[in-house]
């Protein structure tokens, strides 16, 4: 009798499917492929530059040059077509695969069709399908696409195709967008690596030796490895703001209710969310100005699809708007109308390793130069010190009890960052659920300070127009590494928006070698930030070059303020010249 758990052949064959897509002249050459798994006498092993070497001078030049804007204005203008532009960014997904294994559903066939679909479409009636015509996407796991999977990485949910697409899929047809794959997830969508049982971890293509982030990791390597020019995540810990710092991209997580979620993979009994803390979906992209590009046409019609959504104040914009759109001045609640940025270095659970500490005080001082942008340090709430716990109580109130059946139903084995954090409980009582939410109310409340103030009579006014703080407390973590996401998951308690906007890469003075971290620790979570920092028992130049990233923060629901700023600190960082796009 065979000894094989019952996940095991379903994880073979699922992989076997997932091979068979990828036509075999787009197969890499051994050659170039890195070694697994990675060793540290192995090095980095980057991989970014591996696919220019693989693809034509035209696919090379359609994945590198465009940007969203320019890339839509040349389809629509037919100097290219929708199906050789699929076909380019379909190739390099191919290759992204093989050598990061960040697809779990690669839809090239039906990629290609749709865009074949949408060529005829513009040659027939004179004008582009929808104003995202020809933009080749792709979509975290748990999104539903007609026909395919959504397995989440669980054997007990492979080889069910979904029966209708996901309110989110429909609206990015609707507006033509190709939908090329779906991209790997971790195990329990908890995890902050993606790696499951079915379809194994999903590597970081800067770094083998250090993780590439999660739960929407796959979106964030395809994105950095230019294999879709934009990615829909999730987050609710951090799953989309926290790939784009492990892979040096941009993220952004909106308030609830802007983008459609709804109709996703159920992880729990169903409409539970509601009860405690709803996940949002958002985009990963090269740039802020591609993230303002889609956002534009995606967020006000976004309404139209989602039954959790409401109207944006923003307006789609014409083709020649997006060409043309310049960015405006900052302008904020400052007494002379500067823009008011505060700063929070800690959350006050972890200290700050240094290279956070230095990339923050680099975009300090850059933001401080900036014409009428005023920086203010900020010191940590009390209220954020506390949310991680609030927020960690309620994730937890459904007991983890359908995910735990899930697993158990193929005798699936936790993967590694999952088996000291995740156990089956008992579905919290109304009661206590409420009392969590009164405690949530209550730091809301206390939060609410960091930006107001008040003239003593009872008038308030603005004070703070956005924050800027570190996504983590510490560099790209190695693989298993990724410790405490009070920094990124209290904004999904408080339910503001924010977004990752990459700064530059780690350097050597960065790592001051040899040289210890002084103090003591501020609590648990801090005792593991530091033995990441611990040369005892890591060696630091595993963070050179990785990605250093900041978070920027604006009070909820200005979504459409958060791109603005973001669009000021990328500038402010990297100047004008730093991506040059064809227009």
């Amino acid at each position: 009798m065979s000894t094989e758990a019952a996940w095991e052949p379903i994880a073979r064959r699922k992989q076997a499917e997932r091979a068979s897509r990828i036509p075999s002249q787009w197969k890499v050459p051994s050659h170039l492929l890195p070694s697994d798994p990675p060793l540290p006498s192995q090095g980095a092993q980057n991989v970014m530059h591996i696919p220019a070497k693989i693809l034509s001078p035209s696919e090379v030049d359609i994945t590198e040059s465009y940007s969203v804007a320019s890339l839509l204005d040349a389809i629509s203008s037919s100097r290219l077509s929708s199906e050789e532009v699929t076909r380019a960014f379909s190739h390099r997904a191919a290759i992204a695969q093989q050598l990061t294994n960040c697809l779990t559903e690669p839809l090239f066939d039906t990629a290609l069709s749709r865009a074949k679909y949408l060529d005829t479409y513009l040659r027939k009636h004179k004008r582009a399908f929808g104003p995202l015509h020809g933009l080749p996407v792709s979509v975290k796991d748990t999104f539903n696409v007609i026909g395919v999977d959504t397995s989440i990485g669980l054997a007990s949910l492979c080889h069910q195709p979904a029966k209708q697409n996901s309110p989110f899929i429909d609206l990015l047809l609707s507006l033509g967008c190709v939908i090329i794959a779906k991209t790997n997830i971790p195990q329990t969508l908890a995890s902050l690596d993606s790696v499951n049982n079915v379809f194994g971890r999903t590597m970081n293509p800067i770094n083998r030796l250090c993780t590439a982030g999660g739960s929407s990791g796959g979106e964030g390597v395809l994105v950095a490895m230019k294999g879709s020019m934009v990615g829909i995540g999730t987050d609710i810990g951090g799953s989309i703001r926290v790939p784009a710092m492990c892979n040096g991209v941009y993220g952004f997580k909106p308030s609830n209710g802007r983008l459609p979620y709804g109709g996703q993979a159920l992880t729990g009994v169903e409409g539970m969310s509601r009860t405690s803390v709803q996940a949002v979906a958002g985009p990963i992209a090269r740039s802020v100005e591609d993230i303002d590009v889609f956002l534009r046409e995606v967020g006000p019609r976004a309404h139209l699809f989602g039954e959790d959504c409401m109207p944006w104040t923003l307006t789609p914009s014409s083709r020649d708007a997006k060409q043309q759109r310049r960015p405006t001045p900052p302008h904020g609640s400052g007494k002379n109308g500067e823009f008011v940025v505060g700063v929070l270095r800690s959350d006050g659970n972890c200290a700050l390793l240094p290279p956070i500490d230095n990339v923050l005080t680099d975009v300090v001082g850059r933001l401080a130069g900036t014409p009428n942008v005023k920086v203010v340090e900020v010191p940590c709430p009390k209220a954020w010190t506390k949310s991680q716990s609030v927020m960690s109580k309620l994730m937890g109130v459904d007991g983890g009890v359908t995910m735990a059946d899930m697993i158990d139903k193929t005798g699936e084995p936790l993967v590694p960052w999952m088996k000291t954090r995740f156990r089956k409980g008992k579905p919290q009582p109304l009661t206590r659920v409420a009392e969590l939410q009164a405690l949530r109310a209550e730091l809301e409340r206390e939060m609410l300070r960091v930006w107001i103030e008040d003239d003593g009579e009872g008038r308030r006014r603005q004070k703070i127009d956005a924050l800027v703080c570190p996504v983590a407390p510490h560099p790209v973590p190695p693989i298993e590494g990724y410790n405490a996401v009070g920094m990124t998951s209290s904004w999904v308690l408080f339910d503001y928006p924010a977004g990752t906007v990459p700064v530059r890469n780690c350097t050597e003075e960065d790592l001051q070698l040899g040289t210890p971290q002084p103090g003591k620790p501020l609590s648990s979570w801090d005792e593991k930030t530091r033995e990441l920092w611990d040369e005892n028992k890591l060696n630091r130049r595993i963070y050179l070059d990785t990605p250093l990233s900041v978070q920027v923060v604006v009070p909820r629901l200005q979504d459409e303020k958060l791109v603005e700023v973001m669009g000021w600190v990328d500038r402010a960082c990297k100047g004008q010249a730093d991506v040059k796009s064809k227009l």
